[in-house]
């Protein structure tokens, strides 16, 4: 192509406040369909909104993990539009006063780390939502969602690819888990994007119209519509064509973006302060607070992890890309006072069990203290690392309240190490091959698998590996004759 990409998001991300933004009307997901309202959320005449304190700190707590500037004072607008779903016909939001300015979120690049610088963070409320697929002739309106409280967070024009929106949204989502101030749920609409998508001929550093793609509900829908619209609009512009400032959907099912309506202008929204909210100051011991209770962030701890437990840094990735995770292998690797195997069991036997069972780490059934005891029993030798990954610890899984041990003894898994019986198992291998005994000898140090594995085999896999190997090769090295 002779032209690239520039990219800007818009990300709207539901507070996890008990209450509305502006009401005391719950702020859950779902529910009977108009049932979370009360008259101010629907603007029956006379009613007034009163401000939710804990949006503003968890506002602030987002601002200050992006490194953005916080304003020290702020005022709430009117954004007059109308909507079915929107009772007051005005949406109360930020425009002049956004509550931060400025900072990134880190993202992982084809050139490497970047900064994806932000424009600013502000707290509005949602409208309710029109549903169109029920009834054949009427759209229906649910009001539940109409006030809850949202952050809007904006990028700069600065993404340069749908796979740099994709990992910008990702990092973003993480975050916001991390800090408990939303939970990201993109198929309820915790989390949905907004696409600015322009084209520019490579080479210049003027920014081309640029064109919105809204409420991307899904990271393969924001990935796969950001694409779409690239194709779109460079076929037009190669073909002599001109792009025109209008708002577009996407069409997941045929994989296309279509045209919605012209886009509004800032004018066009008539913004105007909110008469019947005083401003609001953030005060220094607000900051402080946020600070205090900031989580340590999982760009920090990842490295952290690299320097503190020796783990590769892709290692570290991982084990950091939710704060369970994070803290459920610092206490396996404190416990058992062995990060490295920690972090081996939890890349693997761990992370196969959330796969396959499809839960969280937060639904994980085994404590890291019962998961520690199984470790330190393969560690003692009393269970072989198969032996524990596949027979004891499916066992816990199932059973939360029966230890490892009681479950090695109850399966008869506890591994021998008795010289007497492991020389009885030993003995009788050699004894059934005395061919292979003879090729040992010889120079067919080969052979050595094999006898381990016919001791294995008749024991039922109850010797200790250690001892019955040492065992083994003192007597395959004994100067007689088979």
């Amino acid at each position: 192509m002779n032209y690239e990409p520039i990219i800007g998001l818009e990300v709207h991300a539901r507070l996890l406040t008990k209450s509305k933004l502006f009401s005391s009307d719950v702020n859950n997901f779902g529910g009977e369909p108009n049932t979370h309202i009360s008259p101010v959320t629907l603007a029956h005449p006379g009613t007034l909104p009163f401000l939710n304190g804990k949006a503003i700190r968890q506002a602030v707590m987002l601002g200050l993990a992006c490194e953005s500037s916080i304003a020290p004072f702020l005022y709430f607008e009117r954004k007059n539009y109308f909507y079915p779903d929107l009772p007051k016909g005005f949406q109360i939001s930020q425009l002049k006063t956004p509550i931060c300015s400025g900072g990134f979120v880190e993202i992982e690049s084809d050139s490497g780390i970047r900064k994806i610088q932000l424009n600013r963070i502000h707290i509005e409320e949602d409208a309710g939502k029109s549903i169109h697929d029920i009834d054949k002739l009427d759209s229906l309106i649910d009001l539940n969602r109409a006030g809850t409280p949202l952050l809007e967070i904006v990028t700069e024009p600065v993404l340069f690819s749908a796979e740099e929106a994709f990992q910008f949204m990702a990092e973003l989502r993480k975050l916001v888990r991390w800090l408990g101030i939303c939970d990201g749920n993109m198929e309820e609409g915790s989390m949905r994007c907004d696409a600015n998508i322009s084209m520019r001929k490579k080479g210049e550093s003027k920014l081309g119209t640029k064109v919105e793609v809204k409420n991307l509900n899904s990271f393969r829908f924001l990935r796969k519509a950001i694409e779409m619209e690239i194709k779109r609009q460079a076929d037009e512009l190669e073909s002599g064509g001109r792009i025109t400032r209008h708002t577009r959907s996407f069409d997941a099912e045929k994989g296309v973006t279509f045209a919605m309506r012209h886009k509004e202008e800032e004018d066009d929204y008539r913004y105007f302060p909110e008469p019947d909210l005083p401003p609001v100051v953030v005060t220094d011991d607000m900051l402080k607070e946020a600070r205090e209770n900031m989580p340590e962030l999982p760009g920090i701890l990842r490295k952290r992890f690299v320097v503190q437990y020796h783990l590769q840094p892709n290692e570290a990735a991982i084990l950091s890309e939710e704060k369970e995770m994070a803290a459920y292998f610092e206490r396996l690797a404190n416990k058992t006072g062995d990060p490295r195997t920690a972090a081996n069991w939890m890349l693997g036997t761990v992370k196969n069990y959330l796969n396959k069972q499809a839960v969280s780490m937060e639904e994980f059934p085994v404590s890291a203290e019962r998961l520690a005891d199984l470790l330190t029993m393969v560690k003692n030798g009393m269970v072989s690392h198969s032996v524990a990954a596949l027979k004891i610890f499916p066992e816990m899984a199932q059973n939360q309240s029966e230890s490892p041990d009681a479950i090695a003894q109850r399966l008869n898994l506890v591994q021998q190490s008795d010289v007497t019986l492991v020389t009885h198992y030993i003995e009788g291998a050699l004894a059934q091959h005395p061919d292979k005994v003879k090729s040992y000898r010889n120079g067919k140090k080969g052979l050595l698998g094999f006898f381990m594995g016919e001791i294995m085999k008749q024991s039922k896999g109850r010797l200790n590996p250690e001892v019955a190997g040492k065992l083994l090769m003192e007597a395959l090295n004994k100067k007689y004759e088979a």
